[in-house]
């Protein structure tokens, strides 16, 4: 585990965890080793606080590319940041420029790394579940690891879209890990990769009881 993310994991995490208390099921489908995808609905910038407090392994999370081009002593301070956390850099541009991302999370991965995905793209704006892109089918089955199905509730009631800091809620927020779902020996073509990501999408509403919103989430220039 990278050290600034084992820093991390106590300066942030353990107030977390003693602080909000949040209701975790499902840790025994966390593999002690190897590596894993975890796939989660996405309602506020806190999933990834709680996600990361809660599992117990490093987990690397998307960075977008301005941390890792920036210049000057900000610039600088945030590259060695996103490099101690593990963070895997991303282009928002679209395109080849955004498989970067993925090449740099397939290594990762099959070296026994966990990373975190969120299929829908963005956060939900109404706490609908939307549509997931295929992008975590092929992450997975291109790296040969299974995917996790997460289900976070709460997160959204305490850091609502907007809000710069969690409020202290105890006992809000609730993390759910769904069994694995084996990618070994299956198709990368578009039909497979959108059947994956369907069941995928199936078990994350399974956990949360979420309503089910069978198109892309709208995106907006604010939201991640």
């Amino acid at each position: 585990m990278p050290l600034i993310y084992s820093i991390g994991k106590v300066i942030v995490g353990v107030p977390l965890m003693t602080g909000w208390r949040p209701t975790v099921e499902g840790l025994e489908h966390i593999p002690r080793s190897g590596g894993a995808i975890f796939a989660g609905n996405h309602l506020s910038v806190a999933d990834e606080l709680f996600l990361g407090a809660v599992v117990p392994r490093h987990l690397a999370f998307w960075a977008k590319s301005d941390y890792f081009t920036g210049t000057g002593v900000k610039g600088f301070l945030n590259r060695k940041l996103m490099e101690g956390l593990g963070a895997i850099r991303v282009e928002r541009a679209g395109g080849r420029a955004a498989l970067t991302a993925f090449d740099a999370a397939i290594p990762a991965l099959k070296a026994g790394d966990l990373v975190a995905v969120y299929p829908e793209g963005t956060r939900s704006p109404d706490g609908k579940l939307y549509r997931g892109r295929t992008g975590v089918a092929r992450l997975a089955v291109a790296a040969g690891v299974p995917i996790i199905p997460v289900g976070m509730l709460g997160t959204d009631k305490v850091q609502p879209i907007g809000q710069l800091y969690p409020k202290l809620m105890r006992g809000a927020v609730t993390v759910k890990f769904g069994k694995p779902i084996e990618t070994i020996g299956r198709a990368d073509d578009r039909t497979a990769l959108r059947e994956l990501t369907d069941q995928v999408m199936g078990e994350i509403q399974k956990m949360t009881g979420q309503e089910y919103v069978p198109r892309y989430a709208p995106k907006k220039p604010d939201q991640a």
